[in-house]
């Protein structure tokens, strides 16, 4: 439901997007209301294309329109678009985030929530950001600021980041070829076991673990450490419907990297992972190859 007050607003996005234009890179921008303060109406296009990157804007007043795209073209086999996930950064105020599609406006996050650095997703073929500064007598100390990345909605481990697929998250064994893709795709895979579980929210908890093995990982969520720095440490985000045990078993752990936290995707016992990997080996059915010994 579009608010009264809102409408003159959504006019001036539909006069303006030609007119307001600026980006500092493909993947991020900073801005600053006083650019444009003396005109506290005006809406600025931000384009990004980055799979993740981030906004600042300084001083906001008025709007900007946040155009996001991706900069990878999508597999052959996926059918369903990506989503947009926004996180706020804990000291972001001075503005409302809102997504837009043919005038219409849907609140994502007040002023008021982004202080919790709640994240927030969305499809990308919905529309775009639109972020309005909250009228302010005293614009200084105000920062709007906020992370984005573009989530696959299907793969490996996607059916586990409940910001996805809020209250859906399933916690089911993953099918042999999940395993074996998620080796492939995953931002990291490698064996090791849970040592133990910190409280978390009701949607998930944080579990520390120590790897023997890390065959590969993205953004360095794991540190070499341990006895002659043989071992891997770190922490993977798991949703609360899906205990773990700590101690016990060695796992092949995969999953995915959002806003800097590891995320578990598919995480089978690593000797029944070996005895499926080299069967399939046999078989010249694997999708890619990793030393297993």
């Amino acid at each position: 439901m579009l608010r009264p007050w809102a409408a003159h607003w959504v006019a001036a996005v539909l006069l303006c997007r030609a007119v307001a234009q600026y980006s500092s890179d493909q993947c991020s921008w900073r801005g600053s209301g006083l650019s444009h303060e003396s005109h506290r109406r005006d809406v600025e296009q931000v384009y990004l294309r980055c799979s993740q990157g981030s906004l600042e804007w300084l001083y906001p007043t008025g709007a900007i329109v946040v155009n996001l795209r991706s900069n990878t073209q999508p597999s052959s086999g996926h059918t369903a678009g990506p989503h947009v996930c926004i996180k706020p950064r804990i000291y972001s105020k001075g503005s409302h985030v809102y997504l837009e599609r043919a005038g219409h406006l849907k609140l994502l996050l007040a002023e008021q929530d982004q202080a919790q650095a709640t994240v927030r997703c969305f499809r990308l073929a919905e529309g775009v950001l639109f972020v309005e500064a909250v009228p302010q007598a005293d614009i200084s100390r105000r920062i709007t600021a906020f992370q984005y990345e573009l989530v696959p909605s299907q793969g490996p481990g996607a059916h586990m980041y409940p910001y996805l697929h809020a209250g859906l998250v399933e916690c089911q064994p993953c099918s042999d070829e999940d395993v074996l893709m998620a080796v492939c795709t995953s931002d990291f895979v490698g064996s090791g076991m849970f040592q133990g579980v910190a409280s978390g929210t009701n949607d998930h908890s944080s579990a520390s673990v120590t790897l023997s093995r890390l065959f590969h990982q993205k953004g360095r969520v794991f540190s070499l450490g341990g006895a002659r720095g043989r071992s891997w440490s770190g922490h993977v985000v798991v949703p609360a419907q899906c205990g773990v045990r700590p101690g016990g078993d060695e796992y092949l752990l995969t999953g995915s990297v959002h806003f800097g936290e590891a995320w578990l995707g598919c995480a089978p016992r690593y000797k029944d992972f070996v005895r499926l990997y080299v069967t399939a080996a046999k078989a010249g059915t694997n999708p890619c190859q990793i030393d297993t010994e």
